[in-house]
């Protein structure tokens, strides 16, 4: 066995020891390869963090984890996976146009899901620095995203898509009224379309606060797509709002017109 390989399962292993959940682990071969290791070990070594301690959410192409700071702060760490050839596809229309990344599009798959974790922190900080409820972006290296946990206790924020059938018609129009002033804020203020909004990607707070998730597509208003995104946006928001909670709100047209308003 190589000194590499030795120090890659040494390295693995104090990993390991810094999750609680037993459960995490078993999926060590798919997350933590290799890089993903060291990644995360620099990221302790750079006391970004200290310990991480089981999965918040799990999706194809990324998995979010319960980190914790040197001072006991609560943190969503965002790993993303090795990508597939169908995910490539599908996040080249969101490069592809974006004038901050124009002439560095990397053929290399694992080039490209570092640049695609780039890309969200970037929009994440552009649209916090705006004044609009997302996680608060704290550090970023290759695959690993770090950033504000949005929970209490180690136990994540339910999705609007999880507890609207709970809530009062009063408590979802203060909902949808956050979702369109943050709509609004993310195109005048921060000149960015989300091109993902859905009820999948807010999260609500126990005292009915939203945030805005998952902006890694999230693209400049002059990405050539932008406003066909922004009208997906609206539709997605005007399908759930309208036709699936039932609230007497304004056309999509209408929408649109008091999103860019500015």
């Amino acid at each position: 066995m190589s000194d590499d390989s030795i120090d890659f399962l040494i390295e693995r292993e104090r990993i390991r020891k810094k999750l609680k959940d037993k459960d995490l682990f078993e999926t060590v071969e798919e997350v933590f390869d290799y890089r993903t290791v060291m990644t995360l070990y620099e990221l302790m070594r750079r006391r970004v963090l200290r310990r991480m301690n089981g999965v918040v959410s799990a999706g194809k192409e990324a998995r979010v984890y319960l980190g914790y700071g040197y001072d006991g702060e609560e943190y969503a760490v965002k790993i993303y996976l090795t990508a597939t050839a169908e995910f490539r596809k599908g996040i080249l229309k969101y490069i592809s146009g974006d004038p901050r990344f124009q002439g560095i599009l990397p053929r290399d798959t694992r080039k490209l899901i570092y640049l695609w974790t780039r890309k969200e922190f970037k929009n994440l900080k552009k649209l916090y620095d705006s004044g609009i409820s997302v996680p608060k972006p704290i550090s970023i290296l290759n695959n690993v995203l770090v950033m504000e946990f949005i929970g209490q206790n180690g136990v994540r924020a339910p999705l609007l898509k999880e507890i609207w059938q709970e809530l009062t018609d009063d408590e979802l129009y203060k909902i949808y009224e956050q979702v369109i002033d943050s709509m609004k804020k993310m195109f005048c203020r921060a000149r960015m379309v989300h091109a993902d909004m859905s009820e999948f990607n807010i999260m609500v707070r126990s005292d009915l606060s939203i945030a805005i998730i998952d902006v890694s597509q999230a693209v400049l208003i002059e990405h050539p797509n932008a406003m066909e995104f922004l009208d997906r946006d609206i539709r997605n928001v005007y399908r759930f709002f309208y036709k699936e909670a039932g609230l007497d709100i304004p056309t999509p047209e209408e929408l649109l017109e008091e999103i860019t308003s500015c």
